[in-house]
């Protein structure tokens, strides 16, 4: 029996270091490119880095002395603190109206909610880029916004199953003490959802700042450019210079790398939140 309980743990964490080289290697390999000389390229392996006193870092400056870097950054910024204020505050109301309140009608919309989620959003394309044009937002920043604040309902999930687990009786000895359900909900209930906002908020982060299909198809303008548009344009500009590439993709990486290593518990703890009844 001893021997059998240390083969099954060996086996897991072949598997879970198995899983983490895999996730890890293109990572490494891509960084292992962008401190190389186009030289050291054509003779070192990919897999290795470069020898010792060989690494340059001018394929960083060259990337940072792209004036659209600075340009896409300020874009996907715009975009992403705009849509997360949207995403959160519609999110927290439409979330504590269904918990909360019943009403005719209720099961309905709900259903109409999560059919939305189910259908693939390549279907709607056509009827979601008409409205995009009738309400004269292409080529905007207001279409991404639009299309992130409307399309994706996962925040409306999080935020029904953290509200659930809230006990009913903070809501009823509010009322009792005269407040209204505006004041119930800014004051009480909604302080009360930080970890689920938080968690919304670094998964839609996430989400925005590598979405690539979107501000390219809404967007072809070259000032409305983001992270991952430019870094489309730079790769076709930097044909034949993979070690310049590089250096661009380990820069777009940084910021959704840096997001998730920091707020990484939060996500479990939100995600988790409200999945036990007491």
């Amino acid at each position: 029996m001893k021997l059998n309980r240390i083969l099954s743990q060996t086996v897991k964490q072949l598997i879970c270091l198995c899983m983490v080289a895999v996730v890890i290697a293109p990572i490494l390999l891509t960084f292992f490119a962008s401190i190389k000389t186009k030289a050291d390229m054509t003779v070192t392996s990919p897999l290795l880095p470069p020898a010792a006193g060989q690494v340059v870092w001018d394929n960083y400056r060259e990337v940072f002395s792209n004036k659209y870097l600075l340009l896409g950054f300020r874009n996907t910024i715009i975009i992403l603190i705009v849509s997360l204020i949207f995403n959160v505050m519609f999110g927290t109301m439409t979330a504590f109206i269904i918990e909360r309140f019943q009403f005719r009608g209720k099961k309905i919309v709900v259903s109409l909610f999560f059919m939305g989620m189910l259908i693939p959003t390549f279907v709607t394309e056509i009827a979601r880029f008409r409205i995009i044009n009738r309400l004269h937002l292409y080529n905007t920043l207001g279409a991404p916004i639009i299309i992130y604040i409307a399309s994706d309902l996962m925040q409306l999930y999080i935020y029904r199953q953290f509200i659930s687990g809230l006990s009913t009786a903070l809501d009823e000895a509010a009322l009792l003490d005269g407040c209204s359900y505006w004041e119930l909900f800014f004051r009480i209930i909604f302080p009360l959802l930080t970890p689920a906002t938080a968690t919304v908020c670094i998964i839609k982060s996430i989400n925005i700042i590598n979405d690539m299909y979107i501000p390219y198809l809404y967007m072809p303008k070259t000032k409305l450019r983001t992270l991952t548009t430019f870094l489309m344009d730079y790769a076709n500009a930097q044909q034949g210079s993979w070690q310049t590439l590089a250096a661009g993709i380990i820069v777009i990486m940084v910021p959704t790398i840096v997001l998730y290593i920091f707020f990484q518990k939060y996500i479990l703890a939100g995600v988790a939140a409200g999945a036990v009844k007491e």
